[in-house]
This record gives C-alpha cells, sequence and structure tokens, in this order.
C-alpha cells in the first residue's frame, strides 16, 4: 500500500474519530468510523472495490500496525496485578501506605513523584504508577480520572526531558539526520528549558496537588469521589475475586520491584550494554538509547510474574489454581486496552502510511511566510494540532524537525533552539491528551477509568496549558528567546489561569446546585 496525497481529506479521519468520542462517549466505534472513512478515501482514489477494497486495506493496514511486544506487556501487567490482588498485597500495601500517607495531598504528591521518578519509558511508567498507587489515591477518595491525569501529566512529559529514555534516543536520531548539530545529547538537552509544555505540565501537577484549584469536569469528578464515587471501571473484576487474608506489604512491593528491576535491566540487554559494540557496551545512556523498550518490558513483566509465583504458591497465600486463574482474569482484563491500542495505531497508520497527513501539514508550513519573532509559536500551534490528530509525537516531531532546523537557519537562527523546543513541546501535546494516543490509553488502563472520562476531564488541563505555551513562545520570539522571561512568564501565566478558571467552576457548579 503506497500513500496517496489528497490534502484536506487526509485530515478527516482522526477528526471525524474524535469528534465521535467525544459526542458519544463510545472509543471504540469512534475509532472504527474513523479508521473506515479513511481506508474509504484511499480505495476510492487508488482505484480499489469502495466496500471490499475500504475493508480489506483497514485489516491489512491493522495487522501491520499490531505491537504484539505492548500487547504481551499488558496481559503480562494484568496478570501481575491480578495475582497481586489476589494475594491480598494490594489491600496490605494500602492499608500500610494510607498510615505514612496522613492526607489526600500527601497522596497526590506521592503520585506525582513515583510519576516523575519512572522516566525511562512512557508506558512503564503509566502502567507501573496506575498499579501502586490506585490502593492509595482509593484510601483518600482520589477520583481515578484524577489519578490518571496525573499518570498522563508525569509520563510523556518527563519521558521528553529526561536525558536518559526512549524518547530522548528518538529526538537524538531525529537531530541527527539535520546534520547542524555536532551532539544530538547535547541538541537534545538544549531544549530542555525551553520545552514549556513538559515543564508547565509538571508545574500545573505539583499546584493541583497542593491546592484545590481543580476546574471543569475534574472538579465534578472530584466531588462525586468526595461521596464514595471514585469512577472505577475495575470495582466489579475486585469484587469478584476471592483476595487471602495472607498477603502482605512485601506482597505488592516485591514483585512491583522486581518488574521495574528486571525491565530496567532487560532494557540494558535489548540495548547492548553488554555486547559486543564498542560504542554501547558498558555505556549506560547509550544502551538506553539503542533499547527496544516494548521488548525489555515484555521479559520485565514475564520475570515479576515468575518471581510472584516464588513469592505466593510456595507459602499457599494462593493455590496453584488460583494463581493459574488470576493470570487468566488479569490478562482478559485488559482486553478493552488492547482493542484501543489497535485500533489507535490503526487510525494513525491510516494518517501516516495511507493519506499522508504529515506531508500535507508540511506543505502548509513550508509555503507560509511567517515573521520570525512568531516562528516558535506558530511551530508550537502546529507541531500541537498535527500530534493531537495523529495521536503520536514521534511521528509529529519526526516530520516537522527535518522543516523546523532549515527554516530557522534561514530566517532566525538565534531561535532555533527554541523552535525545536516548540516541536517538542506541541509534539508531546497531543501524546499527551489526544484520545487516540497510546499513553492516554495507557493512562486510563492503568488509572482503571474509563477511557472517554479520562480523556474529557483532562483536556481543559491540557488545552489550559497548551494556551499558557503558546503565549510563552510568543515572549520568546520577541525577547530573542530569553530563557528567564520565556519560561517566568509562561508560570506566571499558568497560576492566574489556574486561579481564575477555578473560581469561575467553583461558581458555576455553586449555581447549578
Amino acid at each position: 500500500m503506497e500513500a496517496i496525497q489528497v490534502g484536506f481529506l487526509s485530515l478527516l479521519p482522526p477528526i471525524i474519530a474524535i469528534s465521535l468520542a467525544l459526542i458519544t462517549k463510545e472509543v471504540i466505534s469512534s475509532l472504527m468510523i474513523g479508521i473506515l472513512s479513511g481506508t474509504l478515501i484511499y480505495s476510492l482514489n487508488t482505484g480499489l472495490n469502495p466496500i471490499v477494497g475500504t475493508v480489506d486495506t483497514t485489516f491489512k493496514l491493522m495487522a501491520s500496525k499490531i505491537d504484539m511486544n505492548i500487547l504481551l506487556f499488558l496481559a503480562l501487567l494484568g496478570a501481575l496485578v491480578a495475582v497481586v490482588t489476589m494475594a491480598g498485597g494490594s489491600r496490605a500495601y494500602g492499608q500500610w501506605a494510607s498510615s505514612k500517607l496522613k492526607s489526600k495531598r500527601s497522596a497526590l504528591l506521592a503520585t506525582s513523584a513515583l510519576g516523575a521518578l519512572i522516566f525511562i519509558d512512557d508506558y512503564f511508567n503509566c502502567l507501573t504508577v496506575g498499579t501502586v498507587m490506585k490502593p492509595v489515591t482509593d484510601k483518600y477518595n482520589i477520583s481515578r480520572a484524577k489519578l490518571a491525569y496525573i499518570i498522563d501529566a508525569t509520563a510523556a512529559p518527563i519521558c521528553i526531558i529526561a536525558p536518559i529514555s526512549s524518547w530522548a534516543a528518538a529526538i537524538g536520531s531525529n537531530l541527527r539526520v539535520t546534520n547542524a548539530f555536532d551532539s544530538d545529547l547535547a541538541a537534545f538537552v538544549s531544549t530542555i528549558p525551553y520545552n514549556l509544555y513538559a515543564i508547565l505540565s509538571i508545574v500545573m501537577v505539583v499546584a493541583l496537588s497542593v491546592s484545590n484549584l481543580d476546574f471543569g469536569p475534574m472538579e465534578k469528578a472530584e466531588l462525586k469521589a468526595q461521596k464514595g464515587d471514585l469512577g472505577a471501571i475495575d470495582a466489579d473484576i475486585q469484587q469478584n475475586t476471592k483476595i487471602s487474608d495472607k498477603g502482605r506489604v512485601y506482597d505488592m512491593l516485591i514483585p512491583i520491584c522486581a518488574l521495574i528491576v528486571f525491565s530496567i535491566l532487560a532494557m540494558l540487554y535489548n540495548g547492548g550494554f553488554w555486547g559486543n559494540d564498542p560504542a554501547i557496551a558498558g555505556n549506560i545512556a547509550a544502551a538506553f538509547g539503542n533499547c527496544v523498550a516494548a521488548e525489555a518490558l515484555v521479559l520485565g513483566g514475564f520475570a515479576a510474574l515468575l518471581v510472584a509465583f516464588v513469592l505466593f504458591v510456595p507459602r499457599k497465600v494462593v493455590s496453584f489454581r488460583e494463581f493459574m486463574d488470576g493470570i487468566t482474569e488479569g490478562a482478559k482484563s485488559m482486553i478493552p486496552a488492547d482493542i484501543i491500542l489497535i485500533l489507535a495505531w490503526t487510525i494513525s497508520g491510516v494518517c501516516r502510511d495511507l493519506l499522508s497527513t504529515g506531508d500535507y501539514v508540511k506543505g502548509i508550513v513550508e509555503n507560509s511566510s511567517m515573521p520570525a519573532a512568531l516562528i516558535p509559536a506558530l511551530i508550537f500551534a502546529i507541531a500541537a494540532f498535527l500530534s493531537f490528530a495523529m495521536g503520536t509525537a514521534w511521528g509529529t516531531f519526526g516530520i516537522l524537525i527535518p522543516i523546523v532546523v532549515p527554516v530557522c537557519t534561514a530566517i532566525a537562527p538565534e531561535l532555533m533552539v527554541v523552535s525545536l523546543s516548540a516541536t517538542l513541546a506541541g509534539s508531546v501535546f497531543g501524546d499527551h491528551c489526544s484520545p487516540i494516543s497510546d499513553t492516554t490509553i495507557l493512562s486510563s488502563t492503568g488509572a482503571s477509568v474509563d477511557h472517554i472520562e479520562h480523556v474529557s476531564t483532562q483536556m481543559p488541563y491540557a488545552l489550559t496549558v497548551a494556551v499558557c505555551c503558546f503565549f510563552g513562545y510568543l515572549v520568546a520570539g520577541f525577547t530573542q528567546a530569553n530563557v528567564w522571561l520565556t519560561v517566568g512568564f509562561s508560570v506566571i501565566l499558568l497560576m492566574v489561569a489556574l486561579v481564575v478558571l477555578h473560581k469561575l467552576s467553583l461558581k458555576k457548579i455553586t449555581a447549578q446546585a
């Protein structure tokens, strides 16, 4: 299947899918309709049968886009969560952590800190933080929507400013092909202070954790949570699971620590840390950059499950039969997330591989004549739109970085670094909040909350940060990329926006009561 150029029509599939998902609150059918609309456009423009060709193209593309490693890791993680729950480890951990974390504020800050600490890979972050922190946030009646937001906002936004991560490697490889920098790592590090979306997302998470400044749908979710309605979708699973009364805190901590340790070791092994390549062997940063994170996570998940077996079965915390049944039930609990992920990968493939959405947006950028001072802000807006539409940050900066470098070289060399930062910031916006982004899907999965509720509650937060970023990049453009003025203005604007939006939301809720 060769890509074709269809102009504005290339934007229709994601627009249709996202619009239907937000209107109907049902993501699977919305994604499927979006995919079929894209393959129909492709079939009509390539002479294929509009019915058979559309369906055939859809499933051929779907088969080519499935990442079995991620699906296997989800199944293994679901199994691990199920057996830990059956062993009573989650309950014991929740009781212990609640005795140490004395307030809702400390629970939120602990969740945020854990999200920031797991910066190696965003997939790993999303699922691990949710697994560990659900018992704690449930204890203090924190909505699952709020938990999902914190997970999501400390996944991709953290990874994109962490020099040792799968993201740093991807960005470095894209910077390398431009031949504009002597060192990929140095170029990446130089973009960190100007990556406003990542910085402001972290600031917002901390601000919302230490204060009561929620607004919009999230505030409504939090008010419902205070009355006991957490918005959890795993309640039935937990109620139908026989939980052992022999579980201890270490029955939760040891398997999760095993997951983390073995996943990191697998990443190093996978990346060639113990290999024969002199450029990588013995170099931790290079090995992380060279690893295939999804493959390593499968090894880590399997090893953690083996550790859980050795920990639970010999002690008769659960029987052999119960352990094996737990694996089955846990894997089954991940099927909805698997379906959504497969559909999200497919619609991304429709945009990139069939309809050339990226090339269409690239042409708009190349043909525009923008004043130099506006370049960072406009690049941020374009990257944010493209990333939101395609649901991928990596695909977005892969398209835009080769455009941004020559544009800035010719028009405004002094804005090169801040413009690249704007590209990365806009890219991570879509990865953070698009309904068809894999990390958005995994965050709702990790928090066990309805996917559309996660999207609708966090969207106002993400848009607030994005608007502040846009104005921050305007300041950067007009101040020759003064980092202190750029970041300082953006942070102050965000805090003012939080206070104002909270008051307006509270006033609206009071009026409706």
